[in-house]
């Protein structure tokens, strides 16, 4: 498994997962109206965004999902991650998590990464409960403004030097 910038040729299996209702059927977003044409502006736009939006690959370099870093600015950024049906539990989620957290504290030099799920979403919660991240409470209003009318969400963070069990040989 590796992370990579994300290519023209991930956008069908980037689709695929957008209209893969086991994967997006509790997320906010409306994926299932997604095109191949959106997953190809959307990965056109990540090679010039201030986001950062990677691939997350198998071995043998196949698309898995995207993780990403969103709204970096004071020393802070927002997570957030999907895979493809079949990639569940097979760790890739775990490994794109630890990785782009690594590249969060030790390459961008940030402080504190947040993110939230809708408690619905209870494959997600139960996913980053038994990784041990906790429900946070002070989200700061200029994120919370972000989601706005969004109700019933789980919010997590986790801060520089804050224990996750992250390998350090993790690329």
């Amino acid at each position: 498994m590796h992370l990579r910038e994300l290519r023209i040729e991930d956008a069908p299996l980037m689709l695929e997962w957008m209209h893969d209702e086991c994967v997006v059927g509790k997320m906010r977003t409306g994926f299932m109206s997604k095109t191949i044409d959106d997953c190809i502006r959307f990965i056109n736009s990540s090679l010039s965004d201030s986001n950062i939006h990677l691939a997350i690959a198998s071995d043998e370099d196949e698309y898995m999902g995207t993780v990403s870093l969103k709204n970096i600015e004071n020393c802070t950024a927002e997570f957030a991650i999907t895979v493809r049906s079949k990639a569940m539990k097979k760790g890739y989620s775990w490994f794109g998590m630890e990785a782009i957290i690594k590249k969060a504290f030790n390459e961008l030099d940030l402080e504190s990464v947040y993110w939230c799920v809708s408690r619905e979403n209870e494959r997600a919660v139960k996913f980053y409960d038994k990784h041990n991240f906790h429900e946070v409470y002070d989200v700061p209003a200029k994120v919370l403004k972000r989601y706005e009318g969004v109700n019933n969400l789980k919010w997590y963070a986790i801060l520089k030097g804050d224990e996750i069990n992250i390998r350090d040989t993790v690329a």
